[in-house]
């Protein structure tokens, strides 16, 4: 059963499943190797910098070749790149899982990201083509969210089930399965998208892109683990001037990597940055509350892991319901509702203490991404549906280049800011006797506190372990206050921004696209 009078049938939702799978994969892939480490260094004695980037190529690849990938498969075709992707993430996956050495480890984690790269945007785009009613379409992007943001929450979890029963490398196998389905199911359910007219593609321009998003992701990441300093400020500043070639190019090119005009387009502009801010407010806490549950109630990593997976249950159902109410009420009013939402989550956080009962954190974090992933779920559909479907690519790796930024900056200056405060309160509560190398280790991180206070033992390792508890959770309240400052403030904005449109999905009609297809296309 295919679509219909406009409307997606089984056939498209059954593509719609399949499409889910690799966006589950993709996300998921940024934590799986989170309990690896420890493994991997056993086999491979990576250095401290080749753990870093083992870690980080990853996600920094993926960020920076989002829109040149977005707008390769604009031109020669969305289903050819994501199995193109597919393929290539397969094969790479294979390799990190067989990988003898650091060097080789990374190499295959930098091939993931550039694979991942072409996958996800594909995803987003080919949902725009396949689902033409507004409401068929917010349904499917919602979901697309949902899973989105689950496998960033799956991922840890996945990867600590996989290494208790079988080696380090089955991390990367459990992606290969995945990807093969991708690949034959692909051409049997989703018929192929190349737009019109889109002339050579610019070299130049993805060249500018990736310069102007790799080190900016460098820099604040960095900012968020060491802290102010040279080498990451310089890599903001580097990102910074590329962007302005970068803006400059697009307005001359004869045919720029994403065309300009989108950004006048206000719904456009407009959702990218609320959906910024959603991804600030949601991956900004998530250091505290991984930190919270390990560091300060004592969970293993894994447990951890699967208590924090509770909040994620509660977020479907407002996620659900900001779908069912889009019909009725404007997207300005939900989005403020639920950026106000999310300051009422990190108010929770203020009353978050050492000895708190364990509900009262997890309710809390679930209050926060209840409020921002209902707004993503109106802020994909907008982003989507208000680019002309021939720039569909292009459009979904701009948002999605946007919320890697934004998840990034949040981390950066929400955990910048409560790791100022820990290492204040702290400096003014060192119990004595506590100097040298265990004083360094406990003033830079909890982690470093707990270690140290594990080795000092007796009265004076729990004093410390106490005060190092209470410095941070000090911290996190001064970093859930500034976040519930900064949602209260995009809650106006988001108002500001979103008040012309009226209540109902985005929609706009579809031009003429080249549709190709080895079986008979749904009529659009």
């Amino acid at each position: 059963m295919t679509a219909t009078h406009g409307l997606a049938g089984r056939r498209e939702w059954t593509g719609l499943a399949v499409l889910l799978l690799p966006t589950l994969v993709l996300t998921m892939d940024m934590g799986v190797l989170f309990f690896a480490v420890p493994f991997i260094s056993t086999d491979l004695r990576p250095s401290g910098t080749q753990q870093l980037w083992i870690m980080d190529i990853y996600s920094f690849l993926l960020a920076g070749l989002l829109i040149p990938m977005g707008a390769l498969g604009d031109r020669i075709g969305r289903r050819r790149l994501l199995m193109l992707g597919a393929a290539g993430f397969a094969a790479a996956s294979l390799l990190a899982a067989r990988a003898d050495g650091a060097g080789g480890l990374i190499a295959a984690r930098a091939l993931l990201g550039v694979a991942g790269a072409t996958v996800m945007p594909s995803t987003l785009a080919l949902i725009r083509n396949m689902f033409h009613d507004p409401k068929q379409r917010q349904a499917a992007l919602g979901i697309w969210t949902a899973a989105l943001m689950g496998g960033a929450t799956l991922g840890p979890v996945a990867g600590g089930l996989l290494l208790d029963r079988f080696w380090w490398g089955s991390a990367f196998l459990a992606a290969v399965p995945v990807m093969l389905l991708v690949l034959v199911a692909a051409p049997l359910l989703m018929p192929e998208y190349r737009a019109p007219r889109q002339g050579r593609f610019d070299l130049p321009g993805a060249a500018l892109s990736i310069a102007a998003v790799l080190p900016v992701v460098y820099g604040v990441k960095t900012l968020a683990m060491d802290g102010w300093a040279a080498p990451p400020l310089a890599a903001l500043a580097a990102g910074a001037l590329a962007a302005a070639a970068l803006v400059r190019r697009l307005r001359t090119a004869e045919h720029p990597l994403i065309d300009p005009a989108l950004f006048r387009i206000r719904t456009f502009t407009g959702a990218i940055t609320v959906n910024t801010v959603a991804m600030f407010a949601m991956m900004g806490f998530t250091l505290y509350t991984s930190q919270y549950l390990q560091l300060v109630k004592g969970m293993s990593p894994l447990t951890a892991a699967l208590w924090a997976l509770l909040p994620s249950v509660g977020v479907a159902a407002p996620a659900g319901s900001v779908g069912a109410l889009a019909g009725r009420v404007r997207p300005a009013v939900l989005m403020t509702a639920g950026f106000l939402t999310g300051a009422g989550g990190y108010a929770l956080m203020v009353l978050v203490r050492p000895d708190t009962p364990l509900w009262l954190p997890l309710t809390a974090a679930g209050v926060i991404a209840a409020g921002s992933v209902g707004t993503m779920t109106l802020t994909t559909e907008m982003v989507v549906s208000a680019a002309p479907p021939e720039q569909a690519g292009a459009a979904s790796a701009a948002s999605e280049t946007a919320s890697e930024l934004g998840g990034s900056l949040g981390i950066a200056v929400l955990g910048t800011a409560g790791a100022a405060v820990y290492k204040s309160r702290l400096s003014d509560g060192m119990p004595a006797g506590v100097a040298g190398e265990a004083a360094r280790a406990a003033h830079d991180t909890l982690g470093g506190a707990v270690t140290a206070a594990a080795g000092i033992g007796g009265r004076t390792g729990a004093e410390l372990l106490a005060v190092a508890r209470n410095a941070f959770a000090d911290g996190m309240h001064v970093a859930a206050v500034a976040g519930a400052v900064f949602l209260i403030g995009a809650a106006l904005v988001a108002h500001r921004l979103m008040k012309h449109l009226p209540a109902g999905p985005t929609s706009r009609p579809a031009p003429e696209m080249v549709q190709t297809t080895t079986q008979e296309t749904p009529a659009f």
